[in-house]
């Protein structure tokens, strides 16, 4: 039964800006608060060195240049060593300058990689049904596009911020001092400038949002047409799928283009004002100085110049900086949403262990024995062992994956240790929405099911998963080594228990053939093998993780028939004492089955033995035969 897939999913909760940056700022200052207690002393150096510049230019004009026009001294030395005290200071400011951005990138870097590493440690504990909603472009837009915004807020525009702050109170404290009438002419035209910065970053910010969810839609919807490229190739879908990229593509650029104009005119227009502020002030002090105000020289007036300057360049920077702090905000939110996602509960106080018998009673130990057993605790602290055995019932189970829609209908399945049960139907008749529901990747909406007598939903689910063993029709290999992909199915299966499970899925032959053999990198999901190849490993793998339950979905379907007859002989030395459930289209692999189960719309429509459905000349009989008429459905 297929499962339902949705479109980019987009939280719908509202906006929530300081929670936002307080969760972050606690990933900031949870780890780093030695770090950023460096970098804030360094910023400090840096901003008053910068201060100090500026009115090094007083000092010059006035305490040198204009007392030696006035004398005719040409003394330079005093002068000379003036300005070796400033440049001393100077290297000072850009040491700290360079000290807190280094440190600002190792804790920004280390912020990212305690961000990553919970998202994922998030994304293994999210149900199946979290995946099957979501688009997996957008999962990903959230660890690459998203992150990145954060990395440049951390490196960049927060120790930026609080340069521009530490600086506009160092300026401001330096010009208060100098003369108070020209530091409320810079004010004025400081309001102004914080006024147009309000009304620009107001209107910008939405649409950095917007260009934060549209970009994950654009890059999911780029991931689903990779893989599913040679289907678009086959259908000659190319112009369809290019005009729907287009629709999203033409999105992602209006809200980007609006975002960003607005943006990108801040700085211009904060310039502008800027000069107009120089000008004024050079009027006002001019004037001041020619009407004989106290206090007024042609070195503070030159020292106010830069000390303006220096003001209102932090406040340009931070207006700059606050585009971009929205935009890490929109992302940070978005990574939240996946960290906060429900995890998938796995409850259940029922364990699988290692276990020993001995005369008839069963007990845990601690190494491999080659029997396991259901660990459940009783009322009075101790536990009762039962042997795991694979003994399967499914009673009156009726499920949906949405609650509008029920897929399958009051279904009954029990299966024995060591029989082998066959699901067979049409596409969307159920069968392997059966299978999501043995290894319980989602719950059941009436009925129950149990393991060797116990109700799945007692048993851990972790435990239960350990307990099968599963081949897809959609094999998945990792980026890694033949042997570590075969022994993914047992972490501490040996090299020839590998060899042995490679042998009996007959995929060590060819292995043996590939450039290192065993010890070949596999690289994007296997690439260079044929698909009939990876399936082969990923029977092998089934096969090294020996459990007592077997589900295969159309574990054959990608080896040709030659191929298949020698797989099948090992696949049932490996289904040899299991409980095994197939599902396939090749009736001819489920002759020898115990029980063939007919489906057709979510019900069990025919039960029993090859021989007996080809007698009754039902559904069975019509597939069989090849007589089934599509239409009838």
């Amino acid at each position: 039964m297929s499962r339902p897939r949705g479109a980019m999913h987009i939280s719908k909760r509202p906006k929530d800006t300081k929670g936002t940056l307080s969760r972050l700022l606690s990933y900031i200052f949870g780890s780093y608060r030695l770090h950023l207690a460096a970098v804030l002393i360094f910023i400090i150096i840096s901003s008053v060195t910068g201060v100090r510049g500026s009115m090094f230019v007083r000092t010059v004009l006035d305490n040198y240049v204009t007392p030696m026009l006035k004398t005719g001294s040409r003394d330079f030395s005093p002068l000379f060593l003036a300005v070796l005290q400033m440049l001393g200071i100077y290297v000072a400011g850009v040491l700290s300058t360079f000290l807190y951005n280094r440190i600002m990138i190792i804790v920004g870097q280390g912020v990212l990689r305690d961000i990553r590493d919970d998202m994922f440690a998030k994304m293994q504990k999210l149900p199946l049904s979290y995946f099957d909603t979501h688009s997996h472009g957008d999962t990903m837009s959230r660890y690459t596009n998203d992150a990145d915004t954060l990395r440049q807020m951390i490196t960049q525009s927060i120790p930026h911020t609080f340069s521009s702050v530490i600086t506009i109170i160092s300026v401001l404290v330096a010009m208060i001092s100098t003369s108070i009438p020209l530091t409320l002419v810079v004010l004025c035209i400081v309001a102004l400038i914080l006024l147009v910065s309000k009304k620009i970053t107001g209107r910008s910010s939405g649409f950095f949002v917007a260009q934060q969810k549209s970009l994950g839609g654009v890059n999911g919807f780029i991931e689903e047409h990779i893989n599913g490229q040679k289907v678009v190739k086959v259908f000659c879908h190319e112009e369809k799928a290019k005009a729907d990229f287009d629709k999203l593509n033409e999105e992602l650029c209006q809200n980007a283009t609006n975002a960003n104009v607005l943006a990108n005119i801040l700085m211009p227009i904060m310039g502008n004002l800027g000069h107009l502020q120089y000008v004024l002030l050079a009027m006002a002090g001019g004037i001041l100085a020619i009407l004989g105000v106290p206090g007024i020289t042609v070195g503070i007036i030159a020292a106010f110049l830069q000390l303006s300057r220096s003001f209102t360049m932090p406040i340009s920077h931070m207006s700059q900086q606050i585009n971009s702090i929205i935009m890490a905000l929109a992302g940070a939110e978005r990574i939240f949403e996946l960290v906060d996602e429900s995890p998938e509960t796995y409850g259940g106080t029922v364990s699988l262990v290692k276990a020993d018998e001995v005369d008839g009673k069963l007990s845990e130990v601690s190494k491999r024995t080659g029997i396991w057993a259901w660990k459940k605790p009783l009322e009075d602290g101790t536990y009762s062992y039962t042997r795991l055995s694979g003994d399967v019932l499914l009673e009156n189970v009726n499920f949906g994956y949405t609650p509008e829609k029920t897929v399958l209908h009051d279904i009954s399945i029990f299966a024995k240790p060591g029989q082998k049960i066959a699901l067979v139907g049409a596409t969307g008749a159920g069968k392997t929405t059966i299978t999501n529901l043995l290894t319980h990747f989602y719950d059941i909406n009436d009925g129950k099911i149990f393991y060797d007598g116990i109700n799945i939903s007692d048993i851990k689910k972790s435990d239960l998963r350990m307990s099968l063993g599963m081949v897809l029709q959609d094999t998945h290999l990792f980026t890694g080594t033949v042997m570590e992909n075969i022994r993914y199915g047992r972490l501490d299966a040996t090299d020839e228990e590998v060899y042995e499970a490679a042998r009996l899925a007959n995929a060590d032959g060819f292995i043996r053939m590939l450039s290192d053999g065993y010890n070949t990198v596999l690289k994007s999901g296997g690439e260079g093998l044929s698909q009939g190849q990876r399936q082969l490993l990923a029977i092998a793998r089934a096969a090294i993780a020996d459990p007592p339950v077997m589900i295969l979905d159309e574990a054959t379907s990608s080896i040709d028939t030659r191929t298949e007859r020698i797989v099948q002989k090992g696949m049932d030395s490996l289904m040899q004492g299991r409980t095994v459930f197939v599902i396939a289209h090749r009736l001819s692999t489920i002759q020898n089955s115990d029980v063939i189960m007919v489906m057709d719309g979510g019900k069990i429509i025919e039960r029993g033995d090859h021989d007996k459905l080809i007698a009754e000349r039902g559904r069975y009989y019509s597939l069989y035969t090849g007589s089934f008429d599509a239409d009838e459905e």
